[in-house]
């Protein structure tokens, strides 16, 4: 009876240990890193950007969406937002400091991308980051834009 016991206390614990590794993982930004290959277009007019996504749950829901052409409403000038069609899963931190190219969720469901490096106090989930900014300012403007989402 001892012996069983004991190899079922193993098994729970070698579960509960790959649980709590998960979920560490998931809710801790810092172990979140860029996916080799998992990248997206960003099409502002005539200009395509790309884009590494993180590898975590809400940057996959968000690849999933895609293709997705969405009206971006311009905001502080420093970064254009828009709702998207459906809640996505999120990973909320506190940056501090926002980089050009970032491409973060907002609560749930608002796509944020920044075009200037900021401080900030308010919370997101980081989806990824554009690969090369330069033009990224020029191309989006000062005023509401249409910007598309590819996969790759």
């Amino acid at each position: 009876m001892r012996p069983l016991f004991l190899m079922i206390s193993v098994c729970i614990s070698m579960v509960l240990y790959s649980v709590s590794s998960s979920l560490q993982n998931v809710n801790n930004p810092e172990n979140t890193s860029p996916v080799t290959n998992d990248t997206i277009k960003i099409k502002v007019g005539s200009q395509v950007f790309t884009a590494t996504l993180l590898d975590h749950y809400p940057a996959k829901a968000f690849k999933e969406m895609l293709p997705l052409t969405i009206a971006m409403t311009e905001l502080n000038g420093n970064e254009k937002y828009s709702d998207l069609p459906k809640n996505l899963p999120t990973n909320m931190e506190r940056p501090k400091t926002i980089k050009n190219g970032d491409l973060m969720l907002y609560g749930s469901q608002t796509l944020v991308l920044f075009y200037k490096a900021i401080p900030t106090s308010y919370s997101y989930t980081r989806l990824g980051t554009i690969n090369n900014t330069t033009g990224l300012t020029t191309a989006l403007g000062s005023e509401n834009i249409s910007v598309t989402f590819e996969a790759e």
